[in-house]
């Protein structure tokens, strides 16, 4: 029976999983028939319906796909351009009908619930126990794989290959991506698709196949290539040249950061200024108001409590981590607070119908924009305050400024036509309803209509009047043409005043007109670093231009880490923080010292494109950006060799760069840990207990592992007093007292005209106790320190709360010592004049006292002292009545 259990285990967790891919399937399968094939690099969907079109990959790269041929070829040559033409024709048509692949198991998160949790962990204890086990050698190959493509697949990949030895354009450039991105379930081939590329840079000068041999040059992802910089650097200009927007943003970034060329910012200036006119011209493209600009860059990390995970990293812990109490929403998930307001909104709470329909207007990264029920939302508030004829029907001032914020979103949607029918009277009615109770919105909006000439005749200088009262509300779109009104008029000093106050809530056109004065010197001396700061955020704003991070965090939530992986790193070249810091976060292979990865070594390669050096390289681009986790995840790799040579020097230097912030209590107790043991620094055990000090300062959650590092360098500190080592030891500092006032420490350095000396327990304690205590007083001075006696200039004099309370500690317990010493002596007084007192009484009744040897009674030592001692004569005693009367000693 014993051995049959594991044969059991193992059916019923396969006929679970069984039936758990049949459920979930079915409705894939129908969401999958209903919907195109969503792919990166898919031309499917804007793929030419007839020869004479262009495609839209033909147009980034400034391309018609007639370069390179000879327009006064043959009627033959002409013939075999038309068939491949055709061949391409089919080949699409077949593969529109190919679904994409879809791992079944990422559908179940552990974020979805308690089902999906339970699903998550069934679906890795599977993966585990049961589909574990040494790749085949093909896996790790790069070159061309052996796996049998489906018919459908061989077919097409049959009819784009003829074309493609036709020179077709298309067609080589459609192989080239189904190789790079394994669209329509082909195999990836990175060798393949590098090849594919080579052809039509060198067919026809392509911007988009010049862009991705640039970025197979500079990664040297899957190995296709050995990575070389410069020569990346290289094809990304030529593609920049030709108009391509992702290596412009590329060049920019190289030219910035000085990768594989020297810094030049008027190179950087240069691209990043060709990237921030697309995307004005594309913000200002949209509806009334510009283009929505949706955030999707974010670190992967960050929800996990970053990089060390919640409490050890910058992002969750010190002046960011959440202090809020465990009954606040701030730990609430969207799903929760969304039923909670759906809850108060039926209530009739009017904050919460408003707060539910701005959720739904604008989104989330984990909630689409609804309009139809964002619109549904603000007219249930409007109608609580307003009647169908505009009138007031409470006059509630609360009611009436939340209406008016739901009226200014009503006459916006209204405006850009957001799920309804666009209407500039319309409009115009919630705009003034709203303005009746002051709101910034209706202000702006309002300023808008009558600066364009939407529905209202155009006059700017009511526009002025309307940005200016929405702008003294902080508004930052109405700031941003307030400026440009002023800009227009010349007035320069004041145009850039409102541009600063706009660019602090990060308006992007705030960003970029302040990039064109500084570039441009226009009222101020021309700053290339400013210029190229400003271009770079402004780029970096328009993400659906030239970013696929959409596709990569979809991807990177249904577990394809290898897709997610290659959209990050094309973002992360173009030099955005967060992508790089996301590559770096995939690519380590040493978030955990005790890992499954060390117990099974095959598992560290199941991912071809893991590479610690590739890692290294994004932890040191995202530090240079001032992400101070990577900057401690570089010192990490330097000290432990990790992608590198050990470099202890270069370690501590990272280190201390992060620790100079005071937001990372990891950079803090790592510099504690290599001045305690002498890696790359000198040793010094007084130091490092400062820096283990300062980490529990930065950081209260690090109480426990801070604590155990002090008592072992105690101990460690000890052993090299006692043995009279030559490691500095942990000394407490002469002349140092600490003083409480209220909560707050304040130090006082007794700075002594002659050499301090050792104290004896006596000196201390008559110190401490002639010291003037600033209890009572306001204590308001200062507290200086002698930079030449400093010990560690530039750091925190300051003492462990165990040195600085030694003195009143051992007071304490001395005084608690005599009090519990005196409540003692008072009982047993006690006790002994009632055991007298029984005593005397017994023998006046005549009753022989209990069988006891009592001591014989001394005669008094003292005149008027009595037998027992005591100066206090018992009651019955002739002197008692005169005691009483107070004659004794009298």
């Amino acid at each position: 029976m014993k051995e049959r259990l594991p044969r059991l285990i193992c059916v019923a967790l396969c006929i679970f999983f069984g039936l758990t891919y049949a459920f979930f399937d079915k409705a894939a399968a129908k969401k999958d028939l209903s919907q195109s094939p969503s792919t990166k690099g898919d031309p499917v969907s804007v793929a030419p319906e007839s020869t004479e079109s262009v495609t839209a990959w033909q147009q980034e790269g400034k391309d018609n796909g007639s370069q390179g041929r000879d327009m006064d070829s043959s009627p033959q040559d002409r013939m075999l351009t038309y068939a491949a033409s055709i061949a391409v024709q089919e080949a699409l048509a077949i593969l529109r009908t190919l679904q994409p692949q879809r791992d079944r198991l990422a559908r179940f998160d552990k974020t979805s619930g308690l089902v999906g949790m339970s699903l998550y962990y069934a679906k890795e204890a599977f993966l585990f126990l049961f589909m574990n086990g040494p790749p085949s050698d093909d896996y790790l190959n790069t070159g061309p794989s052996d796996r049998k493509l489906s018919k459908p697949l061989a077919e097409a990949v049959n009819l784009l290959q003829e074309a493609a030895s036709a020179q077709e354009p298309d067609a080589i450039f459609l192989l080239a991506e189904m190789n790079f991105y394994g669209n329509y379930t082909h195999p990836r081939n990175f060798k393949e698709a590098f090849r594919k590329y080579s052809d039509l840079a060198s067919l026809n000068g392509n911007g988009s196949a010049q862009h991705m041999i640039g970025f197979m040059y500079a990664t040297g992802i899957g190995g296709a290539v050995e990575r070389d910089q410069a020569k990346a650097l290289m094809y990304h200009t030529f593609s920049a040249l030709g108009g391509n927007t992702k290596s412009q943003m590329t060049a920019a970034f190289r030219h910035h950061s000085g990768i594989g060329t020297p810094r030049n910012c008027n190179e950087a200036a240069y691209w990043y200024k060709h990237v921030a006119d697309k995307a004005i011209a594309w913000s200002r493209s949209g509806p009334p108001g510009g283009q929505t600009m949706d955030k999707a860059s974010q670190r992967i990390a960050d929800e996990n409590g970053g990089v060390y995970g919640e409490g050890a990293s910058v992002v969750s812990s010190g002046v960011y981590a959440n202090k809020a109490g465990p009954n606040s929403d701030s730990h609430a998930a969207l799903d929760d607070v969304l039923e909670y307001l759906d809850l108060m909104s039926r209530k009739g709470d009017l904050r919460a119908t408003f707060n539910l329909g701005r959720l739904n207007y604008e989104g989330t990264q984990t909630m689409k924009r609804d309009l139809r029920t964002a619109r549904y939302y603000f007219r249930l508030v409007a109608r609580k305050y307003w009647a169908k004829d505009g009138s007031v029907l409470t006059e509630d001032n609360g009611t009436g400024r939340i209406a008016s914020k739901a009226a200014g979103y009503l006459g916006r949607m209204s405006l850009r036509g957001e799920g309804m029918e666009q209407s500039f009277p319309k409009a115009l009615i919630w705009f003034k309803r709203g303005l009746a109770n002051g709101d910034a919105l209706c202000q702006y909006e309002l300023g808008l209509m009558y600066l364009y000439g939407f529905g209202v005749r155009k006059d700017a200088v009511v526009a002025a009047d309307y940005f200016k009262e929405a702008a003294n509300q902080d508004m930052a779109s109405a700031q941003t043409y307030l400026g440009r009104l002023y800009l227009d008029q010349g007035d320069i000093s004041t145009a850039t005043r409102y541009f600063d106050l706009a660019a602090r809530n990060g308006h992007i056109e705030a960003f970029y007109h302040l990039a064109e004065i500084s570039n441009n010197g226009i009222g101020r001396e021309r700053s290339c670093g400013i210029a190229t700061a400003y271009y770079k955020l402004v780029a970096e704003k328009a993400e659906p231009l030239h970013s696929a991070f959409h596709e990569a965090n979809s991807a990177y939530a249904e577990g394809d880490r290898e897709t997610a992986l290659v959209d990050y790193m094309m973002a992360a070249e173009q030099g955005y923080e967060a992508a790089q810091a996301n590559v770096a976060y995939i690519l380590d292979e040493h978030q955990s010292i005790l890992s499954l990865d060390s117990l099974f070594s095959w598992r560290r390669h199941r991912n071809t494109l893991q590479d610690t050096k590739l890692a290294l390289i994004y932890w040191t681009r995202s530090a240079k950006q001032s992400n101070i986790d990577s900057m401690v995840k570089m010192g990490d790799y330097y000290i432990s060799g990790y992608g590198v040579a050990a470099d202890m020097e270069k370690a501590a230097t990272c280190y201390q760069t992060a620790a100079e912030t005071h937001q990372s209590a990891q950079a803090l107790w790592n510099l504690g840990w290599i001045h305690e043991n002498g890696m790359g620094v000198e040793q010094d055990f007084h130091l490092a207990k400062r820096f283990y000090d300062q980490a529990l300062e930065t950081n209260q959650e690090a109480y426990l592992p801070v604590k155990l590092s002090l008592i072992k360098l105690r101990f460690r500190s000890f052993w090299n007093t006692i043995t009279h080592g030559k490691v500095n030891s942990i000394q407490p500092d002469p002349g140092l007292f600490s003083h409480r006032i209220g909560e707050s420490r304040t130090w006082r350095l007794i700075i002594d005209a002659e050499p301090t000396k050792e104290w004896s327990f006596n000196e201390w304690i008559s110190n401490f106790l002639e010291d003037h205590h600033p209890y009572y007083n306001d204590a308001d001075d200062d507290d200086f320190v002698n930079p030449s006696s400093d010990p560690m200039p530039g750091g925190d004099d300051y003492m462990d709360d165990m040195d600085e309370s030694i003195i009143e500690s051992l007071i304490i317990v001395g005084l608690a010592g005599a009090l519990a010493f005196l409540v003692y002596y008072r009982q047993q007084r006690q006790n002994s004049h009632r055991r007298e007192m029984e005593r005397q009484q017994q023998q006046r009744q005549g009753v022989a006292p209990a069988v006891q040897q009592q001591p014989p009674v001394q005669p008094p030592l003292i005149p008027g002292q009595q037998p027992d001692g005591g100066f206090f004569p018992p009651q019955g005693d002739p002197n008692y009545g005169q005691w009483i009367a107070g004659g004794v000693g009298h």
